[in-house]
């Protein structure tokens, strides 16, 4: 699936030279979240697919998994961690080349403002959009399916740390994979394959024990498939930890990867991000 969006416009000059650095990052990221909110099939696909998901697959599968666990209440954990991944991963690597394709990147590379307010824009517009879906998701999931919400601090606490280590570690991946695709077109046929292996390898559409060992040796070393063990811990009984791969939920583990994939995402941003395509040079 693929989702468009018309380029951002750089900041202008004189406002880059009058308002402080906070002051610039909060208006890149208005400009971002306007910027999405004014592309209908952004919106859908980011806000819709994953409660569409939902119902079908409520409708299709009834039973339990085990542990009086339903594997509606499965599927949707797998769900809230595969929204996140999809309005910051897949989304920022089809749009980034886009831009890039049009040339504002490279006009925002010849203004006075700073470089990093660019990025800080991308952020806080993934955090609010990822933030809003989340809330959409769970309160579809409370009234529709008796998902129920974490019922003590300790668990909104761990629900708040493995969504933004993995809201982290997959805007920076996203940010780094867009610098591979050549040209505007080829963003979506580079980054949404991607996306679909990981959520069919992490435990979102099938129960991830039930998975061929070796799948899940390879899911085990991407940031989605921690993503969901972690929000399994949030969400369904601490007894369903013994049906993990680990015996457990493994929070320390889970907290380890995705630091780790913070700093992998971080470093080849650094080393890897492109401003302009190859033939401007």
């Amino acid at each position: 699936m693929t989702t468009t969006t018309k380029p951002a416009a750089p900041v202008a000059a004189p406002a880059a030279r009058r308002l402080g650095p906070g002051a610039l990052a909060l208006r890149q990221g208005r400009l971002e979240i306007t910027q999405f909110l004014r592309s209908r099939e952004s919106v859908v696909f980011t806000m819709g697919f994953p409660i569409i998901m939902i119902l079908i697959f409520a409708a299709i599968f009834t039973g339990e998994i085990g542990g009086g666990v339903k594997f509606t209440q499965y599927f949707i954990t797998g769900m809230i961690a595969t929204g996140l991944m999809t309005v910051s991963f897949q989304n920022l690597g089809i749009w980034i080349p886009i831009e890039r394709d049009r040339g504002v990147l490279k006009r925002y590379r010849g203004t006075p403002m700073p470089k990093w307010v660019y990025f800080a824009g991308k952020v806080i517009m993934v955090v609010v959009i990822g933030v809003a879906e989340t809330a959409l998701l769970l309160l579809v999931a409370a009234l529709l399916f008796d998902l129920k919400l974490p019922g003590t601090a300790a668990k909104w606490f761990t629900f708040g740390w493995v969504a933004a280590l993995g809201v982290t570690a997959c805007t920076l991946c996203g940010i780094a994979i867009s610098s591979l695709a050549r040209t505007a077109r080829s963003g979506s046929a580079v980054v949404t394959p991607v996306a679909l292996v990981l959520q069919f390898i992490s435990g979102v559409f099938f129960v991830f024990t039930s998975l061929p060992s070796w799948m899940q040796q390879v899911a085990a070393l991407f940031p989605l498939k921690w993503m969901c063990q972690g929000l399994r811990s949030v969400f369904l009984p601490d007894s369903f930890g013994a049906q993990e791969p680990g015996g457990s939920f493994e929070l320390g583990r889970v907290a380890l990867v995705l630091a780790l994939w913070c700093v992998i995402g971080l470093v080849l941003c650094l080393t890897t991000f492109r401003w302009t395509t190859k033939r401007d040079g």
